[in-house]
């Protein structure tokens, strides 16, 4: 009996494997394995959220106004140009369905977030790995790789999971030496973390050039992903393509309610990035003095190299970590098997890690 069947290459596709967050005997856990907001989400984002209950029955504004005009005065941009989504997730794989086919290919970094290559994939393109210079985009890297079938380069800054990013300058040469027919995706899902002079997240290149869209979330810094909810900044046909081609009601009442309480409250956002610079700083400071490499990191995660040894190798130290109550993110499904990435947690989970650590790298 013929039964109905995929499309070629979909069964080929390795599904996307998220942080653990479970640690069978262990008495207490600290996950930090996601990059999830440190101080969690502001209460004005949980009240708005539970105001929301009452209208469980009605269908949810479908073009999310309120939401993308709060963006928009926070940001400074043109609301008709923001899209919402459930998730940045979810706008990536709008933007590869609207502009890439089959034998197209895209170009990412090296250790890139792995949703590009599982976007391109599911519509028959080929998805190529630039190789970076130090864990860091290479720009020339990447315009070697463009051929007539590009498509799409999309380019997360800061990177996930490696932690660095590249200058406004050097995002702006690589969109000046691509072909106006290629889209330039910048996701700047970690954008506010940062706060290095020569980065820009994006949007003044969107605003300046007709082939870059710049997207966001609300799952780090405002601690909404159990929400899903991101957007993205624009080009005005862009925009219009993307309209035409989502769900009509792809952001739930909740999370558009909690989300424009999210934006208002800047203060949480300012207290959780102070709260990310001070323990990020702590972290690498004692990650350091226990003669462990590291990447220097721009966002709420930190990526730490370990030894081949037997005890004292990534997935040694993973399994030791786990079975302790604390939850890291393994990197094999990213090329990087000698490495672990934690995320920048609540100060209990950060000690508590450290405090593992020690006890198998100190070097008393």
């Amino acid at each position: 009996m013929a039964l109905p069947q995929p499309r070629p290459g979909i069964m080929d596709i390795k599904p996307y494997t998220p942080g653990a967050s479970q640690a069978p005997g262990a008495m207490e856990i600290h996950k930090l394995s996601s990059n999830e907001s440190a101080l969690g989400a502001s209460p004005k984002a949980i009240a708005a959220y539970r105001d929301a209950a009452d209208k469980l029955f009605l269908y949810p504004e479908g073009a999310s106004v309120q939401l993308r005009e709060k963006i928009g005065e926070v940001h400074g941009l043109d609301p008709s140009r923001i899209i919402c989504g459930a998730g940045s997730d979810e706008i990536l794989q709008l933007l590869t369905h609207a502009y890439v086919g089959e034998g197209d290919n895209i170009i990412m970094s090296a250790h890139g977030f792995v949703v590009y290559a599982i976007a391109a994939l599911s519509v028959g393109a080929e998805p190529r790995y630039a190789p970076e210079k130090n864990l860091t985009g290479d720009v020339e890297a990447m315009l070697g790789l463009v051929d007539e079938k590009t498509r799409i380069v999309f380019i997360a800054n800061p990177n996930n999971p490696t932690g660095t990013y590249l200058t406004d300058t050097a995002l702006r040469h690589l969109r000046e030496n691509l072909r106006e027919d290629i889209l330039l995706v910048i996701d700047a899902a970690y954008a506010e973390f940062v706060d290095e002079g020569d980065y820009a997240n994006g949007a003044a290149l969107v605003d300046d050039y007709p082939n870059v869209v710049m997207t966001r979330t609300f799952s780090k810094i405002y601690g909404l992903a159990a929400l899903r909810l991101g957007w993205a900044y624009c080009p005005p046909l862009i925009a219009d393509a993307l309209n035409r081609i989502r769900g009509p009601f792809n952001v739930s009442t909740a999370a558009q309610a909690a989300g424009v309480a999210a934006v208002e409250d800047q203060d949480f956002v300012r207290r959780n990035f102070e709260h990310n610079r001070a323990e990020r700083d702590y972290l690498q400071q004692q990650i350091g003095g226990l003669g462990l490499e590291f990447v220097p990191s721009h966002g709420n995660f930190i990526l730490v190299k370990f030894p081949e040894e037997p005890g004292r190798n990534a997935d040694d130290v993973l399994s030791y970590l786990k079975s302790n109550g604390v939850i890291v993110r393994d990197m094999g499904s990213y090329g990087l098997g000698a490495y672990l990435r934690v995320s920048v947690g609540p100060k209990a989970g950060n000690r508590k890690f450290i405090e593992l650590l020690e006890k198998k790298f100190s070097r008393d």
